[in-house]
Order: structure tokens, then C-alpha cells, then sequence
């Protein structure tokens, strides 16, 4: 991966940005597959980049699910009001990603993704009942130190998504790209809760730098191997070069390339979420999302 970000992030040395107003819970209904069905390759003439979209579309239900639980065991340590209030905001937000997440997986899964039928595993299913056993497996802090981290690295990814015209010109299906901004821009919202808890109930630093390390050296090799299993899948899909021409087209563009240089700041002792200045993303992308005459508002319910 190269080291420079095409993404021109500040950091705010000068103490962390203020905090904003609670984030929103948009009551939002997509819809995929109209006026047209989703091709099976929806990121158009690209198989590998379709194929991780639809691995990451996959697996955000039940992360978003295990996120909310992780944050739940301590609502009842959770004294602060402000806090309390972001709390229930993230809890919401995150129950309608999952949703629409949900609703996008099915359209995926009738076109043969059969990775995405594995991982879109719905409650009361024998391998949600073992995923929510691990988590209790695990020790409560070092589950909301995980969900703390990949609220970092949804944030990162957000925030690239949103600020890099190259991404924003992708040629995909509109419905999934409205989906995908959304979700951006609101993960840019929530960016700072989870950890904020996180601080509230003593979590020590050392954990919390920990999770991010083992994270930091397994999620791109974890998901490359992923996406590799769902293009075997794929008969269509099976087409070596241009394969490889278009995964090094991920790992070296503005996609991935640089990426983790992005998320390092993160295993910095004091690091806060805020420290990376959003603001102004936010407010160009809430105009053209949900001004007036936004791209979404007849999305939101």
C-alpha cells in the first residue's frame, strides 16, 4: 500500500473539537432494485471491487447489531446525560444501517453472492446465537474497545468515501452509492461515541491500543481472503488479469492506498476520534443529503 492519503484529513492539536449536536436517526427506506435490478457486478465493468462492496454490505448487520450490545452492557454506567443521549442516537442509527444493510444483502444474495448469504446471518439463527456467544466470551471492556476501533475504521473509510472525487465517480448502482454515502456521513456523526463510553467507564488506554493493533494487522488480510472466497463463487467473476489489474487498483488507489497511515493515529496514547477535524464534511454533505432540495430526503421516513 502506498503511505500517501488521498484524503486531506486535519488533525487538531489544540484540544478536540467540540462536541456536536446529538447525531440523528434518520428513519430511512432505499430502493434497491428500482427502476432497474441491481446487476450482480453493481460497481460497473469491476468484479473485485463489486465483490468487496458486497462482503462489507454483508457483514454490516450483525457488526452493527454486536456493536449496540457491546455498547449496552454498560447503559447502566453510563451516568452523563449528554452521553446518554448520544448513546440512544448511536443505538438508533446503527439498528437502521443494519437494516437497509439487511434489505440491500437480499437483493445481493438473489444474484449468487453466496458469501454475503453466509455473513447476513439474521437473529435467532444457530450462527448468530454463536456469534453472541463469543462476544460473551469476551471480557465487556475489550468488546466495546472492538467496537471503538471499527467505529474508527467505518469512520476512516466515511470520511475517504465522501472527500475523494475518484470514489464519489466510481460508475455503481445509484440506490447502492445513495446507501453508502448515508451510511458515511452518519458513521462521521457517531465517529466519537463508542470511545466516549469507552473513556466514561474507565477502559485503560492499554486495551484499547491493543485491540486496535491485533485489528490494524488482521482486517485487510481477513477481508482480501473474503472477497477471494466470494469470487470463486462467482463463475462469472472468474477472469485472472483483469482480476488482478483491478485488485491492485483497490490496494493502490484511493480506495485503500494509504489507509492504514489513516488509522495509525489511533494506536496513539490520548488519541481522541475529535482530534480529526469532520465538521466541514458534515455540513457540505448534511446540504446535500438532507437540505432542502437533498439527494435523500424522500428516502427518510
Amino acid at each position: 500500500m502506498t503511505t500517501d492519503s488521498p484524503v486531506s484529513t486535519t488533525i487538531r492539536t489544540n484540544g478536540k473539537a467540540p462536541a456536536s449536536a446529538y447525531p440523528k436517526v434518520r428513519r430511512m427506506k432505499f430502493r434497491f432494485g428500482e427502476p432497474e435490478p441491481i446487476k450482480r457486478h453493481f460497481v460497473e465493468g469491476d468484479i473485485a471491487l463489486s465483490h468487496l462492496m458486497a462482503i462489507l454490505s454483508g457483514t454490516f448487520p450483525p457488526g452493527e447489531e454486536s456493536f449496540i450490545r457491546s455498547v449496552r452492557r454498560f447503559s447502566d454506567q453510563i451516568t452523563d446525560p449528554v452521553l446518554k443521549k448520544r448513546v440512544a442516537a448511536f443505538v438508533g442509527q446503527e439498528a437502521v444501517h443494519g437494516q437497509q444493510h439487511r434489505e440491500l444483502n437480499e437483493k445481493l444474495i438473489e444474484k449468487g453472492y453466496l458469501m454475503v448469504r453466509f455473513l447476513n446471518f439474521g437473529p435467532n439463527t444457530l450462527r448468530q446465537k454463536l456469534f453472541v456467544f463469543g462476544e460473551k466470551l469476551l471480557p465487556a471492556k475489550v468488546h466495546l474497545a472492538l467496537t471503538a476501533a471499527a467505529e474508527h475504521y467505518t469512520a476512516t473509510l466515511g470520511l475517504r468515501v465522501l472527500e475523494t472525487p475518484e470514489i464519489q465517480a466510481i460508475p455503481a448502482d445509484p440506490e447502492a452509492w445513495h446507501l453508502l454515502n448515508w451510511h458515511a456521513f452518519e458513521e462521521l456523526e457517531h465517529k466519537s461515541v463508542a470511545f466516549d463510553v469507552y473513556r466514561a467507564v474507565g477502559g485503560p488506554e492499554w486495551i484499547r491500543i491493543a485491540v486496535m493493533r491485533i485489528l490494524y494487522y488482521f482486517t485487510i488480510p481477513v477481508a482480501t481472503a473474503a472477497v477471494a472466497v466470494s469470487v470463486l463463487t462467482d463463475p462469472s467473476g472468474w477472469r485472472p488479469i483483469k482480476l488482478l489489474r483491478q485488485a491492485y487498483g483497490i490496494f493502490r488507489g484511493p480506495i485503500l492506498g494509504g489507509l492504514m497511515a489513516e488509522i495509525r493515529p489511533y494506536m496513539r496514547r490520548g488519541f481522541h476520534p475529535d482530534d480529526i477535524d469532520t465538521d466541514a464534511v458534515l455540513q457540505k454533505w448534511q446540504k446535500e443529503l438532507f437540505g432542502t432540495e437533498g439527494i435523500l430526503v424522500d428516502r427518510a421516513k
